[in-house]
């Protein structure tokens, strides 16, 4: 299993030689509904579009999860999974093979990689977007993803799981509270799911923000406080801090099965 990490939500997955790439926002700004002044993300250099993509899957339909600039430059024959308000983002791109996964749902990749929708995040007071669990079937290994810390307890059934990628320190606005929940939710997550490695996304990498919105985030914890939570728990996890792109191979242990 190899990762490779492009800066905010976006990953590239190699797994069971499948490549996959996650809420790719790999071009041009992030902002939500063009309004630079409130919030803008920019790069110092833009990421070259990975080839040989097997599969684009979509956490969310938000710009930072389904980026319209970058899905404009994919092409529109590459399958999607997606939650079903981000596969509204890219039918109206017109992209061809479109696979809207509600919670519980699965959809298998040439008989490879299992994908499961998990309930992820909570937008707005009715919409649930997706969190997702990718089992290599050829190992058994398996991969939690949930980019804003919203962990549905129906997890613990699925447990042990090899990889989380997840937020681990909170960023959080006044009155509104936490936007990313790591810290005690990462936790949390660890004792339920009992992960081999944990590596921290959202808001991270070769990225400047900037805009009102900017001025009122504040960021609670680190990766080491969250390391040393870990410890006083007596959980054995190693921890990793992505750089952007480095690619990078997980070394995971084959489990023992239990009765």
């Amino acid at each position: 299993m190899h990762l490779t990490y492009l800066d905010s939500n976006s990953w590239l997955f190699e797994i069971g030689s499948k490549r996959i790439l996650l809420d790719p926002w790999l071009v041009g700004s992030l902002t939500f509904g063009n309004l630079d002044w409130f919030f803008k993300g920019s790069r110092p250099q833009e990421h070259p579009i990975p080839e040989n993509i097997d599969l684009i899957l979509l956490s969310q339909g938000l710009e930072d999860h389904a980026h319209p600039p970058t899905l404009k430059q994919l092409d529109r024959n590459i399958p999607v999974v997606a939650s079903p308000n981000a596969a509204k983002v890219v039918q109206q791109l017109g992209y061809t093979q479109i696979i809207s996964l509600a919670h519980g749902e699965t959809f298998t990749l040439n008989a490879s990689i299992e994908i499961k929708a998990t309930p992820g995040s909570q937008i707005g007071p009715t919409l649930v977007e997706n969190g997702y669990l990718l089992k290599e079937l050829e190992s058994g290994f398996t991969l939690y993803y949930e980019p804003h810390g919203y962990h549905s307890p129906s997890l613990k059934e699925v447990a042990p799981v090899d990889v989380v990628i997840t937020p681990l320190v909170d960023l959080a606005l006044p009155v509104v509270g936490s936007i990313l929940r790591g810290n005690k939710n990462a936790l949390e997550l660890a004792q339920w799911l009992q992960p081999q490695v944990m590596l921290p996304t959202a808001g991270g990498g070769d990225v400047i923000f900037e805009g009102f919105l900017t001025k009122f985030l504040q960021t609670k914890g680190s990766i080491d406080e969250f390391r040393s939570l870990l410890a006083k728990n007596n959980l054995s996890v190693q921890v990793i801090e992505p750089k952007s792109r480095d690619r990078f191979e997980l070394q995971l242990q084959k489990r023992a099965l239990t009765i």
